[in-house]
């Protein structure tokens, strides 16, 4: 059931329906009347009104995500407190997360590097603005209908610019988290309760990449503990025995999930410009896995850093 009834009014938004609800939150399509247009309206459950770590990473989130301003981004619009009622007002996206579309089967190969080229312009952006969300996962990534990848859900991002007191509180007490992130998502380091920093999030993003291609997640266990010890000291299942794939994507996707940070893309902007570099040899019929491409394998080696550093 709702908490806030449909009619209700925050602010100058007027309550409609609830479209969602989660740990972070409740999520209410509603009116904006003063520019007449529909928004979405995050509140925080009645139940944790209180809760001053629960406030603490809601309000995180809408000052981080104001700072953000890209396509592959949600946009916020508003925020503020009516009657007790702290809420964040963002755009209304109209079609489903990741994890929905994943739920429904293997998605097409081109359509998975479509997602993970938007994913790492998105990360990019943020990271740009020393933005790491240290959350990424299917479940806050929203596909929409004309296929625009959206990234959501900064309560536990970390920045550099401390006016924006971006310090997340620790939610390693939090159910299906693991420190910082969730299970079977966050890189290792995160686990050991390491420092993190940017490299954390493309760790993430390769996790994601690997389960729209394979169909199933690239490190899991029966428990929590045992996908854990996955992603500690695993190699995941080589993604060409489930699906016919070039090489060079099997490289990138290796390349993003490595153990140790300095193994990986070192910028999403990088990991961004080789997917890229796949989709334009890519068309809907799926490629022979043998396949060289050695572009992109100049790209790993170091070429692309040397190409910007001329731009």
């Amino acid at each position: 059931m709702a908490s806030i009834p449909s009619g209700s009014h925050l602010g100058p938004y007027q309550v409609e329906d609830l479209i969602g609800k989660g740990g972070m939150g409740e999520v209410y399509r509603a009116h904006d009347t003063r520019l007449d247009r529909r928004v979405a309206l995050k509140v925080l459950p009645a139940d944790c009104s209180s809760d001053v770590d629960r406030l603490a990473r809601f309000a995180q989130e809408a000052r981080t995500t104001a700072l953000l301003n890209h396509p592959n981004i949600i946009a916020v619009y508003d925020v503020g407190t009516d009657h007790g009622v702290p809420f964040v007002v963002s755009e209304l996206l109209d079609g489903e997360t990741l994890r929905a579309r994943i739920s429904r089967g293997r998605v097409g190969l081109r359509t998975a590097l479509t997602c993970g080229i938007e994913l790492a312009h998105g990360l990019a952006a943020a990271h740009r603005l020393g933005v790491v969300h240290r959350d990424l996962k299917p479940e806050n990534v929203f596909l929409t209908r004309d296929e625009r990848v959206k990234i959501l859900d900064f309560g536990l991002a970390t920045c550099r610019r401390a006016a924006l007191a971006c310090a997340s509180p620790d939610s390693s007490t939090a159910p299906n988290r693991c420190l910082l992130g969730t299970i079977g998502y966050g890189a290792p380091e995160q686990i050991r309760g390491a420092e993190t920093d940017h490299r954390a999030d493309i760790f993430s993003l390769g996790v994601i990449l690997y389960e729209l291609i394979a169909g199933a997640a690239p490190f899991h266990g029966p428990s929590a503990i045992d996908t854990i010890v996955a992603i500690l000291h695993e190699d995941p299942a080589p993604l060409g025995t489930r699906r016919a794939i070039p090489r060079a994507l099997e490289d990138v996707v290796h390349h993003c999930v490595e153990k140790d940070p300095s193994a990986r893309f070192q910028t999403a902007l990088d990991l961004a410009f080789s997917l890229e570099s796949i989709r334009r040899q890519v068309g809907d019929a799926a490629p022979r896995a043998t396949h060289a491409w050695p572009i992109v394998g100049n790209m790993l080696r170091g070429g692309l850093a040397n190409l910007l550093s001329l731009l």
